[in-house]
Order: structure tokens, then sequence, then C-alpha cells
């Protein structure tokens, strides 16, 4: 019986998958001769993030693929252009391409790059635009990156990897100027090989997703794919995508969140449009211009929309959205509430670690209830909240975040791994589950301080801090107290034209929370330092001690 019900259990898994699919249009009736095309794309190609845009130029040829500074590419286009890259980098490069290192901004030259190394069964290195040159340099040794596809205009970045690794080979995906320097161009290897394939791939090509890095260095984190079908039918579950629909992605696409919204839009043959540069009110004109029906962001880019004056966001209707998908660090809520109560029930809020893929979805109704969730776990996703002996924790009590899915992690490029528990994966964040059933990111674990012996997690001081009216967004560390084992410290930026003091925005939090929660520390900055996804960077916050 045990093996008949878990046989009954994947069929019913299977047919909700395949519902799920149907209805967004993922799964629709095609030609025969299509068909035969997208099998064919499947045994030359096998199936990567980035098969998506070879089934697309099967299913919808002329549709439009992309739109960016330079205009439009139907998906045909992309598809031959990409194999034109795939053919002109391995003869450029004489040989087998094992790692295509890739250093630009959102533009075609990012995708056509990453779609041919997909070709080649090359593993691809996403690069953070935000690097300095060491940073860069260190990430590429560590990878064994030799050849790189950036962007002109990081030249001087890319610099100190040419003297510390021997024949790195270097193609300009956005030239600044005329001959780029005299290195070849991702346009000049396409035209010189337009009409080539590159031919079978021997293995399939894995994506290295750099994690965050905002406590740390970087990690290479090593994804051969989402979790299939049933994982693509959870989102789709959650966040009302539709196929062959436009998709204005404005999240970065070398981090996991853009990454993962460019694959599924090619996925769903969805038009992606993108700009190399983030501007609120730009983002804005392309959903109103394209009509398009989701808006991909990270939280920051949300927040600075909404900050823009009244008399701007009175210009645009956004009657087309369907949805905004936001994830990569915690949204301020005013901002969520704000942009629902003049566009519509629209965002949705995913807890998403490069390591794991989707983990929960907030949809608008979580969002109204309670703005600071991250929603509830997706479909074929199991949530453990646990204390350090690995006990469930009573649901609105503080624990470790363990996952457990059908994430293709498969551990990081140093060799190491993630932590596991009984076949769950330790997330390295802190939060509780209200009796909704709702997920509540209070922190990551090794930002946890002690404080005369009592455990503080900084984000409940930042969310009080928040709540001023005069606060504009605020971070809280800790730093090291001879008499107390460590104290909080707390970075304040000021809503404009705001008139507060430091022992005010102490006095604020003391009439709130627990004495020992009240930072001794409290400088007022112009901005936070941030990385290019918008996370805090919470090493490069120093105090003196002061405020």
């Amino acid at each position: 019986m045990t093996a008949l019900r878990r046989s009954l259990t994947r069929l019913g898994r299977l047919l909700a998958t395949v519902r799920v699919l149907v209805a967004s249009g993922m799964i629709a009736p095609l030609r025969p001769d299509k068909y035969l095309r997208m099998w064919a794309v499947i045994r030359r190609q096998g199936v990567t993030p980035m098969t998506g845009v070879s089934l697309a130029a099967a299913r919808r040829p002329q549709g439009t693929a992309l739109v960016d500074e330079r205009g439009s590419l139907t998906w045909a286009e992309l598809d031959a252009r990409s194999d034109a890259l795939a053919t002109g980098l391995r003869a450029h490069l004489g040989g087998p391409v094992e790692t295509v290192a890739i250093l630009c901004r959102n533009h075609r030259g990012f995708v056509e790059a990453l779609t041919a190394a997909a070709k080649l069964g090359a593993d691809v290195l996403l690069l953070n635009t935000a690097f300095s040159g060491p940073q860069l340099s260190e990430v590429l040794v560590r990878e064994g990156g030799t050849l790189i596809v950036y962007d002109e205009e990081f030249d001087a970045v890319v610099e100190p990897a040419r003297s510390a690794i021997e024949g790195l080979v270097e193609v300009v995906a956005w030239p600044e100027r005329p001959g780029a320097g005299g290195r070849p161009t991702v346009d000049a290897l396409i035209d010189a090989h337009l009409g080539s394939q590159p031919g079978k791939a021997s293995r399939p090509g894995k994506v290295v997703l750099l994690t965050s890095g905002t406590t740390g260095t970087p990690k290479g984190a090593r994804r051969s794919g989402g979790g299939g079908a049933g994982a693509l039918a959870a989102m789709l579950e959650r966040i009302p995508w539709r196929a062959e629909q436009t998709t204005v992605v404005a999240a970065p696409m070398f981090h996991a969140w853009g990454f993962g919204q460019l694959a599924i839009s090619a996925t769903m043959t969805c038009t992606v449009v993108m700009r190399r540069r983030f501007d609120p009110e730009a983002t804005l004109e392309l959903v109103d211009r394209h009509a398009a029906s989701g808006l991909a962001v990270v939280p920051v880019m949300l927040e600075r929309i909404m900050d823009l004056p009244e008399e701007v966001l009175d210009r645009y209707r956004l009657g087309s959205l369907r949805f905004v998908t936001a994830s990569g660090s915690r949204m301020r809520p005013d901002a969520v509430l704000r942009f629902m109560d003049r566009f519509g029930e629209v965002v949705y809020n995913s807890y998403n670690a490069t390591e794991a893929g989707l983990i929960s979805t907030a949809t608008p109704a979580d969002l109204r209830a309670a703005p600071d969730t991250a929603g509830r776990p997706v479909t074929g996703t199991e949530l453990r909240i646990v204390d350090d002996e690995w006990h469930d924790v009573a649901p609105g009590e503080v624990g470790r975040i363990t996952v457990r899915s059908d994430s293709h992690f498969e551990g990081y490029t140093s060799g190491d791994t993630k932590q596991f528990h009984e076949s769950f994966m330790v997330s390295g964040d802190v939060g509780r589950v209200d009796h909704e059933g709702r997920l509540y990111v209070v922190g990551r674990d090794d930002e946890m301080i002690v404080s005369g012996g009592e455990n503080v997690y900084p984000l409940e001081v930042e969310e009080t801090l928040n709540a001023h009216e005069a606060v504009r967004e605020a971070a809280v560390i800790g730093v090291d107290d001879e008499a107390f084992g460590q104290r909080l410290a707390a970075f304040v930026v000021l809503a404009p034209g705001a008139g507060v003091t430091p022992d005010d925005l102490r006095r604020h939090v003391k009439e709130r929370l627990a004495g020992f929660k009240v930072p001794r520390d409290v400088t007022l900055l112009d901005e936070l330092p941030r990385n290019a996804t918008g996370k805090i960077m919470k090493r490069e916050l120093t105090t003196d001690g002061e405020g």
C-alpha cells in the first residue's frame, strides 16, 4: 500500500503541475512541426536554464524576444545570434570553451553571451557589476575564469585580472568607443559567424551564481537548474505570469533573482524589456510604453519608485500590470502599501536564496495583512523553523530557517556546501512563522548579537527605527563592547527635511523595546552603502562610538 500511495501522490503532483502549466499558457496547442523542432532543441542542447531561448525560437520565431536601448530582436534572431557567438567564441579560443565569465549590465550582449555559453556546454560565471578590480581578479582566479565577456565601461575593473591570469581572453559586449580598444566584440564575432551552429554540447553547462557577500567574500554557488517543471509550476501557481506576454526586468541579471526572471521569461516565451541602468521613472515609462504585464525588481527599486514626487507618479497608470515580483532583501512596508494603493494589488514578495531558489512568496493579500512577511512556502518546498537542538519551535518564536525542495544546488565551487539536517538545508537566516503560516525573515543567523547575555536581532531594532516618521531607512549592527560583550550601533538616513537627533531616536526605541535593545551609538548618514542588487553592505558600516 505504501508504494501505491507514493505512486498516486506522484501522479497527483504531476497532474497538478500540468494543470498550472496549461492555465499559464506554458503548455499550449502547437503545430506538429513546432513540436518536432522543440524536441530537436532538447536533444541538441539538453535542458539548461537558457534552453528556453531556442525553444521559444521554435515556438514563436517572429515574436519579440527582447528590447533594449539598441532596439528589439525576435526569438529567431536571438537564437541565430547566440549560435553564431558560440561558434565565434570557440574559434577565437582555438578549442573548447569551459567557462565564460560575464561582467555586463542588462542588455542583449549579456543574454547572447549567456545563451552562447549554454550552447557550448560551458559553465557561466555571473559577475557583480559593482566589483572592484581586486575583487574581480580574486573571483576569476578562484573560479578558473580565463574568458571574460564584459562591457567596456568596466575596462579598468578588468585590469588587475590581466596580470593575475596568464592568457586572459577578453571579449567586449557593449563598446563605449569605436573599435573597443582593439579587442574583439560580441557583435564582430556574431557577424563573422552568422548562419553557423556550434553543434551538440558534450555536457550541460552550469551557472555559477555568486552569493551577495554582504558580510564577507562572495561565494560561487553552482546550479544546474531550478527544479524542473514542478518548480516552475509552483512559481506560476503563486505569481500570475502568462506565456507570450511582456515583462520589464529591472533587477540585475547577474544576480540570482534577475537571472531567474530572464530564464523564466525565455521559458514562457515572454518578451523581455531591459535597460542598462535602473532609473525609477524610466522603469515606469517602459511598463506603460510596452504594456508590460510583469515587472521584476529588487526591493530597493520599488522603494526608489515610490520615492518619486507625486506629480511624477501621476504620469503613469501601469494599467497592464498583472504582477510586480520582488526579492533580494526586505522591502519597506510603507513603499509596498503605497505602491498597491496607487497601482493595484500586484506586488508579490519572494524569499529566494542563491542556493535554494524560490522558497516562499507573499501575495498581495499577504502583504496587505502583514507588509513585512515573506509569505508562505511554495508548493513542493517544506519549511522548518528550528532551535539550536533542531527541534521545531512554536508559531511566533524565532529560530533557524531550514528548507527542503527540489532545487539543484550542487555546492559551492570551493568544494564546501550548505549545512543540512535530515535533508533540510540550513539557510543561514533566522525567522518565525505566524499562526496563519506566513514566514517572517528576522535576519541572518550570524547577525544576531549577544549584549549583556541577551540575544538581539538587529532587524527588530531597524523596524522600530524605520517606524519613526523622520527616518527614511536604518541599519543596525553589533560592535564590540568591554562591559556588555557587544552593543548595538544604528546608522540612520533621515527623510528629506527631517530634523531629529540621535537622542530622539534612542528615546523612540526605548519607548517601544527592552532597554538592552536600545542602540548606544546612533550615526546619521546621507545614505547607506549598498551592493548592486540593493542589499545593505553592513560590513562597510563602522562607528567610533560617538553619536
